[in-house]
């Protein structure tokens, strides 16, 4: 059975007729390209995802890196997958000319690493953070440090991770204990071990630049204390050339249920008399730099999760329409033809529920590249500064919202094939553990529950949120048509939205630690809030297409969409109110329970 990386149909209506990404070459950025630069990209990147990495997503599986005490083997076809992605310039695709970057959109970029990961999301996995690390490096480092170790790191020669969580810390980063002291030469020595830091070593690169928060000794506590520092593998001198190796050793490799062709690392920063790092930017700003790798790597891991769900889905699709089993309820002849299961009512539930959740995570993610886009070469000051406000209230929806319903999409596709999609001769069960590690990676629904409504929601005045509110009105005034349903369901769910989340804020007021402990729950209601307006945008793309007259593939493809957002809207927010009934009242069931009653 061949299994397709992406419906390439999809991601035109995404990006082309949702999002109306040719309206991004008006933007000076983007003058001399054209549709065709996006499609030949967009083609390029799923070539090389069929040819270079989804051949060896089950055998990276089943054969981890492995680490003999010098250093880690992975199997060989990785490091062909890396060179191709390096050679094609996808390390560099999103930059400037000037450093070798084809200035391609945010968007673009994003979809083209979608192909990546629903290829392959292990071996994607390590493009992933040297993008994200050689972004933090173009924002915050000095000239010097850029024009070291930017180049190699956009042209593929040198890797790039995030080193943020220690052991027995975990997310906790205000206590982070990795110190760094100050040399005679400017730069810092720097101690300490980190944890499930994915792509820590490998040997797919020259040298690997390591984005390690760390404390100056002396500095204030807490995370008004904590600076960034580039602390390379290998020792580079001013003139670009490798040295000797840092004082930066492989403690251990870490045995994950899934992504397992990523080396998870403990890594030991100073054992031998201090690593030597270069400081990022100012001191005791490092967090404030770290977030916009964080919240770049959340986008990308929600994407991650989506593509996984969206190749759950089409495989489970593929199996229903070819496997014959039973007959329909009413058939009484056992001697009739069987049917393929997706004949099947409960088949078609199952598939309907991975479609929302598949469509709509990857939706959402798209908008949020459009939205990181439009914060960094919208036209205006102030349309950028709103879609950066914007982006920043919904960062943890977006991260949380496919993370959840993505797992719970391969969790279907399993439940579809039955006994095959636990077996490893199909690749169900794969998608399932790969999928279980990103409701945890980049921070876990409590955490981002918590960003939300202690932080997020209110910030700046409420502004996100008001944007947000403003943006849902705006598809819900203007729907018409087969689309009018949808939306009165979509405004009643906006309206549930506005009362608990000034319930919530009025609680979080009076006392911080009970109102904020329904959080998640709180999260769970926005985002499933949110991909019903999500929903909403799609449905009402494909009424205006449907009104406009299609050919008979096409009025079937937009007819899906919209009633993929009738479910949604039925059946996915039904249970908003009953939700809204105990966060509104302040339920404290959890927050009373006591650890002696467990």
């Amino acid at each position: 059975m061949s299994i397709r990386l992406l419906n390439e149909r999809e991601l035109n209506f995404q990006l082309y007729e949702v999002l109306d990404t040719e309206a991004l070459l008006q933007r000076p950025r983007y003058a001399e390209h054209d549709r065709a630069v996006f499609d030949a990209t967009l083609e390029t990147a799923r070539a090389i995802a069929t040819d270079y990495l989804a051949p060896h997503n089950q055998k990276g599986d089943a054969n981890e890196p492995t680490f003999d005490g010098e250093k880690v083997t992975l199997i060989p076809e990785t490091k062909v997958a890396w060179a191709a992605l390096s050679q094609a310039g996808f390390h560099a695709a999103h930059h400037d000319a000037e450093y070798g970057g084809l200035q391609l959109p945010e968007v673009i970029l994003r979809t083209c690493v979608a192909y990546f990961s629903a290829a392959n999301i292990a071996t994607a996995a390590y493009s992933f953070l040297t993008i994200g690390a050689a972004n933090l490096v173009k924002s915050f480092a000095s000239d010097a440090l850029r024009d070291r170790f930017l180049p190699p790191m956009l042209d593929g020669r040198y890797s790039g991770t995030m080193a943020l969580t220690e052991p027995g810390q975990g997310s906790a980063l205000g206590d982070i204990r990795t110190s760094a002291r100050q040399s005679a030469d400017g730069s810092y020595r720097v101690f300490g071990q980190k944890m499930f830091i994915s792509g820590g070593d490998h040997e797919l690169t020259e040298n690997i630049v390591h984005m390690v928060l760390a404390r100056i000794e002396g500095a204030p506590a807490g995370v008004k204390g904590i600076s960034l520092f580039l602390v390379p593998k290998v020792l580079v001198n001013d003139a670009g050339h490798l040295g000797k190796r840092n004082d930066v050793a492989l403690a251990g490799l870490l045995h994950k249920m899934g992504y397992r062709n990523t080396t998870s690392t403990v890594l030991s920063f100073g054992e031998q008399g201090g690593a030597v790092g270069y400081l990022v930017g100012e001191p005791n700003k490092g967090l404030s730099y770290m977030f916009q790798m964080m919240n770049e790597a959340r986008i990308g891991v929600a994407l991650g999760a989506s593509v996984l769900a969206y190749q759950s889905y089409l495989h489970a699709l593929d199996y229903a329409r070819e496997r014959p089993q039973g007959r329909a309820p009413a058939s009484k002849d056992p001697l009739s033809p069987q049917v393929r299961i997706v004949e099947h009512a409960d088949v078609r539930r199952m598939l309907l529920q991975q479609k929302v959740y598949a469509e709509g995570s990857l939706s959402l993610c798209l908008y949020a590249s459009s939205l990181f886009e439009d914060a960094h070469t919208a036209p205006t000051a102030s349309a950028r500064e709103d879609a950066a406000e914007l982006l920043d209230l919904l960062i943890p929806m977006v991260k949380s919202y496919p993370s959840k319903y993505g797992v719970l999409a391969s969790d279907l596709g399993i439940q579809i094939l039955g006994g095959s999609g636990y077996i490893r001769e199909y690749p169900l069960e794969q998608y399932y553990r790969d999928n279980r590690l990103n409701p945890i990676h980049e921070g876990t629904e409590g955490i981002h529950g918590l960003d939300l409504l202690a932080r997020k929601l209110s910030q700046r005045g409420g502004k996100g949120y008001r944007l947000f509110l403003q943006a849902a009105r705006s598809s819900i005034e203007s729907a018409s048509g087969a689309c009018t349903e949808i939306a009165a369901a979509l405004a009643d769910a906006l309206a549930i939205l506005e009362q608990v989340s000034t319930d919530l804020l009025a609680q979080v007021n009076a006392n911080t630690d009970a109102g904020l402990a329904n959080a998640t729950a709180y999260l769970d209601l926005f985002g499933r809030v949110l991909v019903g307006w999500i929903w909403l945008r799609q449905a009402m793309v494909a009424d205006r297409a449907l009104e406009a007259g299609t050919g008979s593939d096409e009025t079937a493809f937009y007819q899906g969409k919209i009633h993929a957002a009738r479910y949604f809207m039925n059946w996915e927010l039904a249970g908003l109110a009953s939700q809204a009934r105990l966060l509104s009242a302040g339920d404290s069931l959890t927050y009373d329970m006591q650890d002696k009653w467990f």
